[in-house]
């Protein structure tokens, strides 16, 4: 049994006001539309509800489930605010893909894939899509099989603690190289990331601040070629 699939610990506790609190901050981070809003509402009661079963999202953050991981995913936007399809590698429960096509379900031509092999996940994502009536499909299969053979065109490639940026580049590559922009939110050991994966890649990256964690940055890749040789998946 994977950590993925264990019942979460019992010892967290959400409050009511401290949940609707957390919530009014994320709004004044990522503002939304009211048809958006409820959208997010929506997907944030069902998560809650199925992180009883899996572990969805991290215990302790589910007190603080809309900065650490909804305003989180909200931020990627603003980044290519013309791009209108998404592939989300490794969603997991749907930060930051489900989010954004909560956000794009009105914007015409939007279209988000939600790529995720663990079942039960891929359970959640399914019913998720269908509550909330958001535009995404949700594909039960590895991430480096989607990066092989999308579906088609793929503007934007997020991915939110997937794995290390060295790795992450070797997953993402085939789409990095057909021209989408990869979206990576990473920690404050993001130059000791970068350092290492500019030892396997050449790479077109720009940095911008996280609105949720001051110390967070998001790295914007918009180039990518190797240099002697791919790190290993």
């Amino acid at each position: 049994m994977s950590a993925d699939d264990r019942r979460p610990s019992r010892g967290v506790s959400i409050r009511p006001a401290d949940l609707t609190k957390d919530r009014a901050r994320a709004l004044a981070l990522t503002p939304v539309s009211r048809e958006t809003l409820e959208r997010l509402d929506r997907l944030v009661a069902l998560l809650l509800e199925w992180q009883q079963r899996i572990n969805l999202i991290a215990p302790s953050t589910e007190p603080k489930i809309w900065t650490r991981h909804v305003a989180d995913s909200l931020q990627l936007l603003p980044l290519v605010p013309e791009a209108r399809i998404w592939a989300d590698l490794g969603s997991g429960g749907g930060f930051p893909g489900l989010v954004v096509a909560c956000a794009l379900a009105d914007t015409p031509g939007a279209h988000v894939h939600l790529v995720e092999s663990t079942g039960k996940k891929v359970t959640y994502l399914r019913e998720a899509v269908n509550l909330v009536g958001a535009p995404a499909t949700v594909h039960a299969m590895r991430v480096e099989d989607f990066a092989k053979a999308p579906p088609g065109p793929i503007e934007v490639v997020p991915a939110r603690a997937l794995a290390p940026l060295p790795k992450l580049l070797t997953l993402a590559n085939a789409l990095l190289k057909s021209g989408s922009v990869g979206l990576f939110p990473k920690g404050q050991d993001v130059e000791a990331e970068l350092t290492e994966a500019a030892k396997y890649w050449n790479i077109q990256a720009s940095l911008a601040v996280s609105r949720t964690d001051p110390k967070a940055r998001i790295v914007c890749v918009r180039g990518l070629e190797p240099t002697l040789r791919p790190a290993s998946a």
